[in-house]
């Protein structure tokens, strides 16, 4: 549906720190996006050099980007940026390895101006990698 440079046209994040490689679903209500995991992150040059590992602020980091994408894709908040607010019952199911595709799924539990609130997971196949509730903020 969105490849990485059209990702980039609503996103302002830009690699290294751009964590989402293709949206497949979207819509006001929700995204799934998927993140293809190489090896050559920057991350897993020092978490851990013989054990590589995502570091979990990055799953969260993604999951929150691909909200974002659903977010700023509505026409009012076109150009504009959204921010953490908070993160709430953030949980790590699984480790997160060079040659995984991370699939994450963003979906609004509410919606009021330029707040939002999402319930995230993110997978590795079948399995649970990451979970959490986003809360940000549309800013310009």
């Amino acid at each position: 549906m969105l490849n990485k440079e059209q990702i980039m046209e609503i996103l302002p994040h830009r690699p290294p720190m751009l964590l989402v490689d293709e949206i497949i679903e979207l819509d006001e209500e929700h995204a799934v996006g998927t993140l293809h995991l190489t090896g050559d992150e920057f991350f897993f040059q020092g978490h851990f050099p013989n054990n590589p590992i995502m570091p979990a602020v990055f799953r969260l980091e993604a999951l929150a980007q691909v909200g974002g994408v659903a977010l700023l894709s509505i026409p009012e908040f076109k150009g504009k940026t959204a921010v953490y607010t908070g993160i709430d019952n953030a949980k790590f199911r699984s480790m997160v390895k060079p040659g995984d595709t991370l699939r994450m799924e963003v979906k609004f539990v509410k919606r009021r101006g330029k707040l939002a609130v999402a319930q995230g997971v993110a997978y590795v196949g079948d399995e649970k990698a990451a979970e959490a509730e986003i809360k940000c903020m549309v800013v310009d």
